[in-house]
């Protein structure tokens, strides 16, 4: 199982949120390009990037800093947060980022995803973001009315190859990731799943990688000291710490 330690973005700085709330945030670093090298001091291989003024607004503020976290680290970066358009695709992916994660554009245009899709296939994931069963759009303060679930099967049934799904009510809370809602995406769809939300013990990990999910998302757990990342990495890998 592949992990992804997080950098969340906002005016430049590394952040995070607590279950989506704009007004709990707490800023770990101005200088997120640090954070970056860290990762990949500690042998990670990937990062999930999140443009969170992007997420809300629709928009590419944080572009630069982006670009800086791929070149300061060297890691295979993936990007969510704002993009809506199959110009902000190109302007990442002609950038050198590795993928790009559609969220809300996923649920509310439907023609884009199949187009971005049909350019860049697998470099195109879908973001799911859960609230009490239903996906939730533009940085998660707006619900869509749409079943969790039957979106999932939905997105797999259109050729997306990676879906990241992140459980609102877990997220930042250090209170464990939703096990059972990734076992049953693993079970009923053929589809690369990473886990977000939550995940914030050994144990975690160690249970998803023995679900044979595709990947699973590091953050707050990270920031805080919770999870040292050199034996988060060996849990994902399967290794003895």
């Amino acid at each position: 199982m592949i992990l992804f330690p997080a950098i969340d973005l906002y005016q430049g700085k590394a952040v995070r949120l607590l279950k989506g709330d704009y007004q709990q945030m707490t800023v770990y670093s101005e200088h997120p390009e640090e954070i970056a090298r860290d990762f990949a001091a500690q042998g990670a291989t990937h990062a999930h990037l999140v443009d969170l003024e992007g997420a809300r607004d629709g928009s590419t503020p944080n572009l630069e800093t982006v670009l800086r976290l791929k070149e300061a680290g060297g890691l295979f970066c993936e990007i969510g947060g704002g993009i809506r358009g199959m110009d902000t695709v190109r302007k990442y992916l002609d950038s050198g980022l590795d993928r790009v994660i559609l969220g809300t554009a996923a649920v509310r245009n439907p023609a884009f995803l199949r187009e971005a899709l049909e350019a860049y296939g697998e470099k195109i994931a879908v973001g799911v973001d859960v609230r009490d069963g239903e996906v939730a759009v533009s940085g998660w303060t707006e619900g869509s009315g749409v079943d969790f679930f039957a979106f999932c099967e939905k997105m797999a049934g259109i050729g997306v190859k990676t879906l990241i799904c992140t459980d609102i009510s877990r997220d930042g809370a250090m209170r464990g990731t939703n096990l059972e809602m990734y076992r049953k995406l693993q079970q009923a769809l053929d589809i690369q799943v990473t886990a977000s939300g939550g995940v914030s013990t050994l144990e975690d990990i160690q249970a998803l990688r023995e679900m044979n999910l595709y990947g699973a998302i590091l953050g707050k757990a990270y920031y805080t000291g919770a999870v040292n990342l050199r034996e988060a990495l060996k849990a994902a890998a399967g290794e003895e710490a």
